[in-house]
């Protein structure tokens, strides 16, 4: 039997009551909003001109192979790094990664869900690459599987079979950074750089001009995100305005995304991953740090 994860609803709308505020509320679907699109799934490929879901489980397999929602497709959270890589957490080529949004059954008419059990640390960068990749139409479960949980979402333990699609990637550069471009841009009074690493990582070293925000600061009650206020304040607090071209690292590209998710959210025009973060940067002799 085939299984697309589909059917054919319009943008999942956001509630007004969670999402007040963001500049970008439809980048969040709530749990009760997705009931409805789940329960509408059939067991073929939804025909027609709507938009498509697709659910993307983003655990580890003993994770979704113990209960997942009903539809949703797996991809181990470590499926896009490159095997063979000296800089850990390094993405594979596009052209790998075209082949395995591919086999997901991802193409460009998909609405594109994404869920884990940590707060959206894993499915952000599934977010930011898929926007990266330029996919024009994606979002996190606020909450992830948890929350899910929490309103008796339907679960099952059966793994569909989905038909595969043609992704093809269009990557935006002003989505990407790269060493050399937060190097070239070091001086630059409207560049900003976040290290988004707990306080205590970022201590220990980090790049001299780099603002420390940790991406757990995102997250309320229930691993959501915090409201457009508290989410706003954090980052005002520290200098980082709408006005500014925002690059955020981490160590392995992971709670960049996070954080890249929530300046998404907010509607920060211009921001973008160094996803080789301190992996490479800090393993880099030739490259400016502090350390302890």
């Amino acid at each position: 039997m085939s299984f697309a994860a589909a059917t054919v609803l319009p943008h999942l709308p956001a509630a007004d009551t969670v999402t007040e505020g963001y500049v970008n509320p439809h980048l969040l679907v709530e749990p009760n909003e997705l009931i409805g699109a789940v329960s509408a799934m059939t067991p073929s490929q939804a025909e027609g001109t709507a938009t498509a879901i697709v659910v993307i489980d983003v655990r580890k397999k003993d994770a979704y192979d113990a209960g997942h929602i009903p539809g949703a497709r797996h991809l181990d959270p470590n499926a896009v790094v490159a095997a063979n890589s000296p800089i850990s957490g390094s993405l594979k080529t596009i052209p790998e990664l075209e082949r395995l949004l591919s086999r997901l059954g991802i193409s460009a008419d998909h609405r594109v869900v994404l869920y884990d059990n940590r707060g959206g640390f894993h499915a952000a960068r599934m977010f930011w690459l898929l926007e990266y990749l330029g996919h024009q139409n994606v979002a996190l479960l606020n909450g992830g599987y948890d929350a899910w949980r929490v309103i008796d979402g339907p679960t099952t333990k059966i793994r569909f079979h989905h038909a595969r699609a043609r992704f093809q990637a269009a990557p935006s550069p002003r989505r990407f950074a790269s060493a050399d471009y937060v190097l070239r841009h070091r001086s630059e009074p409207s560049e900003k750089l976040i290290d988004v690493r707990p306080t205590k990582m970022y201590a220990d070293g980090h790049i001299p001009w780099a603002i420390n925000i940790p991406w757990a600061q995102n997250l309320g009650e229930g691993n959501r995100f915090l409201s457009a206020e508290k989410l706003r304040k954090n980052f005002e607090a520290q200098g980082i305005t709408t006005d500014d071209s925002v690059t955020l690292h981490c160590q392995v590209g992971l709670a960049s995304a996070h954080s890249y998710v929530a300046l998404r959210l907010l509607g920060y025009p211009r921001v973008r991953v160094y996803h080789r973060s301190w992996a490479e940067w800090g393993s880099d002799p030739s490259l400016p740090k502090v350390s302890s």
